[in-house]
């Protein structure tokens, strides 16, 4: 019998639940996060929000729990469901997926220079642990430009950012790059 068949022909006794992890470094979270979220929300019954700890040459703004909190305060805004989590990590996504029992991984993609380097990392956690996957999901085109790079940028050089994060998220910025009113 053909591998591919018995696969689809399998039987499942209880329905399985859709599982996911969306990582990054959410240095500040912004509204094209929180948008593919909701997506996320639309197509999964569990979304693990993995905020990875900079163990590269990747500086933060924020610390890990900083960001941690900032994502959670989001959470509660937006009213998500309890179908939400947010995770700290460190180390191999691929090995956190799995100790967390997922075998899903969505990234976000906002223009082609995106799509190149999340390729490349789809095939290099497929190398490292093919029952991972990952999909890629398009934000909505009003938030597609937007980078968290670009948004403390903007905020640096006293620019609004209102149009990009939510409110507390422009506050913590605001205080983090020392532009508070004295």
């Amino acid at each position: 019998m053909d591998k591919h068949v018995s696969v689809f022909s399998k039987k499942e006794t209880q329905p399985s639940i859709r599982k996911v992890i969306y990582p990054g470094t959410f240095d500040p979270v912004t509204y094209g996060h929180l948008d593919l979220i909701k997506r996320c929300q639309k197509m999964f019954d569990e979304i693990q929000i993995a905020v990875a700890s900079s163990q590269t040459k990747k500086q933060t703004l924020f610390s890990i729990d900083e960001r941690v909190d900032l994502l959670n305060k989001c959470l509660d805004i937006s009213n998500h469901p309890s179908q939400v989590k947010v995770q700290p990590f460190s180390g191999l996504l691929v090995d956190y997926a799995a100790s967390q029992n997922i075998s899903t991984i969505v990234r976000g993609i906002r223009a082609v220079s995106d799509f190149e380097y999340e390729f490349q990392m789809a095939l290099t956690n497929r190398k490292m642990n093919k029952s991972i996957d990952t999909i890629f999901l398009i934000p909505d085109e009003s938030y597609s430009y937007i980078s968290s790079r670009m948004i403390k940028e903007i905020c640096a050089m006293k620019g609004d950012i209102s149009h990009f994060v939510p409110p507390h998220i422009s506050e913590a910025l605001t205080l983090k790059l020392g532009r508070a009113e004295k």
